[in-house]
């Protein structure tokens, strides 16, 4: 049985017109890149790729990175916002490059 909620509810639920997708993703620069290398790399895919696009991308690591990607307003990521980062990445060669399905980033 289908629930009625009131907009203000699906709102703050995130859900229905108001769900979110996103995707994760990862990558693995190569061994001995300088750290001067890897900020200069992840300031370059924010620059290029994610404010452009209106993602926002929340991630970490070193040599290792991983990371959410969704847009900076609410709304859902498309297959093709999927694959022009999975481009940028493979196309600078870095090693690991993986880019998960879209999946509800306030629910799964």
């Amino acid at each position: 049985m289908a629930t009625q909620r009131s907009r203000r509810l699906r709102k703050k639920l995130h859900i229905d017109e108001f769900q979110e997708l996103g995707f994760s993703v990862a990558w693995r620069f190569p061994d001995g890149t300088s750290e001067a290398e890897i900020d200069a790399a992840v300031d370059a895919l924010i620059n290029e790729v994610i404010d452009p696009a209106g993602l926002a991308f929340d991630g970490s690591g070193y040599l290792q990175w991983e990371g959410l990607i969704c847009l900076q307003q609410t709304g859902k990521c498309t297959d093709e916002h999927r694959e022009l980062v999975r481009k940028w990445l493979e196309d600078r060669q870095y090693a690991d490059v993986k880019v998960t399905e879209l999946f509800d980033v306030w629910w799964d």
